[in-house]
């Protein structure tokens, strides 16, 4: 329970922070909402021979080549193959794309890939990075002033305790943070901030290491969110939950004066609202109601936190929440997108009247434990005030949509 003095200081620390961080408080909040033409997947070759690559797509719901590859930008060099390609994220300005290697440490490449994405139908590759304190790349946070914030997973080798990485305007890595990381289990992967709060949130999922043949033994799942101050780059508190298995997202209610978020246990089923300052998190929903073993992924949040979409990856559905009660989330609707699909990162335009879907979480092959693999496609739903309804128009299969033949979808960022 959130006490009433402990409500009245975070109401009063969030009115007070808004007011001093201005047109600081979101990276993204006062830029000029417009319809994005491109779609950017970031994708890797089925066969780990040819290169991964950046591909661009139609994303013009008025053209005749709307779902259509425009073109494709494969890694160059040493170290273009086998990276397993994972998350992105857009640079504030929306003239950088970051994109992530998650296993690119298996063969001791690069593992952060910038390309230059000033015009938007020709992409060009910038420079890659590894970090030499930390490995298996996750989710990026665009700064304000440029650069980003890079959730890494495992430690340089794969174990834990992991890093969040920073790199400047000019994409030089500059740290790894914190300073002195937890050892008990801190293997960020999600991660979310409120900077007007001074409030950054990263989420534990899984010690990377634990899902390759080479280790023996079962996965060793997280359950845990970890409260920073942002500005000092410094976790402050931890929150728990135990029974989880795998916290892998975390979401921060945009606007709400408690500065709750949202996680879920990807084994429990359960999604759970978090209080960073009480350090507590309470289960609001049962996604066993859907489908029992759904494994409940990654999470969006609209921009007035009215609405939460969460990809449940077994089940092959994309859930729809009314969170205007964020205590009382209300299925809205349950998206089916069919047998083997597999759905897994999503991500909402600026707008917010289209979530596209990518049907792939990760497949370790004949090295490793996990085996997700989904159909490869990527879906484009039409969002409304009270429904999320599929537009068929916009087909695009990763299957066939190359002549080097079949690829792994997963990023996706618009412009």
């Amino acid at each position: 329970m959130v006490t009433t003095t402990t409500a009245f200081t975070v109401s009063a620390l969030f009115l007070y922070s808004s007011m001093a961080w201005g047109a600081r408080a979101d990276d993204h909040e006062h830029e000029d909402r417009h319809d994005e033409k491109y779609m950017f997947v970031w994708a890797g070759d089925q066969a780990r021979t040819h290169p991964d690559f950046l591909a661009v797509i139609d994303f013009d719901d008025d053209s005749p080549n709307y779902g259509k590859v425009i073109s494709t930008v494969p890694l160059p060099g040493p170290g273009a193959t086998g990276n397993e390609p994972h998350h992105v994220g857009l640079s504030a300005d929306k003239r950088v794309l970051g994109a992530g290697g998650l296993l690119s440490v298996l063969k001791g490449q690069n593992e952060i890939f910038f390309f230059n994405v000033e015009d938007p139908r020709r992409p060009r590759f910038i420079s890659s990075a590894d970090p030499p304190l930390s490995a298996i790349t996750d989710d990026f946070y665009a700064l304000h002033g440029g650069g980003f914030l890079v959730t890494m997973m495992g430690g340089a080798q794969g174990h834990a305790p992991g890093r969040v990485v920073e790199f400047n305007k000019d994409l030089k890595l500059i740290a790894e943070h914190p300073d002195a990381p937890p050892e008990d289990g801190f293997n960020p992967h999600g991660i979310s901030v409120r900077p007007e709060l001074n409030l950054m949130l990263t989420s534990d999922f899984i010690c990377p290491s634990t899902t390759l043949h080479a280790v023996p033994g079962p996965l060793d799942l997280r359950g845990s969110i970890r409260v920073w101050d942002f500005r000092e780059r410094r976790i402050v508190r931890t929150v728990r939950i135990p029974n989880a298995g795998g916290t892998i997202d975390v979401q921060l209610i945009p606007g709400d004066p408690l500065a709750r978020a949202y996680t879920a246990g990807m084994l429990d089923d359960k999604l759970y609202l978090v209080d960073p300052y009480v350090g507590l998190a309470t289960p609001v929903f049962d996604f066993a109601s859907i489908q029992k073993n759904g494994w409940p992924q990654l999470m969006r949040l609209t921009r007035d936190g009215q609405r939460l979409f969460i990809t449940m990856n077994q089940a092959g559905k994309v859930v729809m929440f009314d969170t205007s009660d964020p205590a009382k989330p209300v299925v809205m609707r349950v998206l089916d997108l069919g047998a083997n699909s597999g759905p897994h990162y999503l991500r909402l335009t600026e707008d917010e009247k289209r979530l596209v879907i990518s049907d792939y979480f990760l497949n370790e092959d004949a090295f490793g434990k996990v085996h997700s693999e989904g159909d490869h496609k990527v879906h484009v739903a039409k969002v409304t005030a009270h429904n999320l309804v599929l537009d068929q128009r916009f087909q695009l299969d990763f299957n066939t949509a190359f002549p080097t033949g079949p690829a792994r979808p997963h990023g996706l960022a618009f412009k």
